[in-house]
């Protein structure tokens, strides 16, 4: 997937300044963004801040990490119940 040139910081900044009033077709054509990306990025990042951005990124994270380990310790849990079920 295609990164963006915009950083998030960026993108809630462009958001804000149609929220302060000015057109959203101005934006777009001063920021060389097509009005489809500006309603995207309203949809995915509208109502956020940067710190409360920033604290949902952090929480992805860790959401992730915490999903590993219980893949992993599910993935051992059941190894270990094949092995002591075998009648060796």
């Amino acid at each position: 997937m295609r990164k963006s040139q915009f950083t998030e910081e960026q993108i809630i900044g462009i958001l804000k300044l149609v929220n302060a009033g000015q057109k959203v077709a101005d934006v777009c054509r001063q920021h060389s963004i097509s009005e489809g990306t500006y309603y995207r990025w309203k949809a995915q990042y509208g109502g956020l801040e940067v710190n409360q951005l920033r604290r949902l990124r952090q929480l992805e994270d860790e959401n992730r990490k915490l999903k590993q380990i219980v893949a992993d310790l599910t993935l051992d849990n059941v190894a270990l119940k094949d092995i002591a079920t075998k009648n060796w």
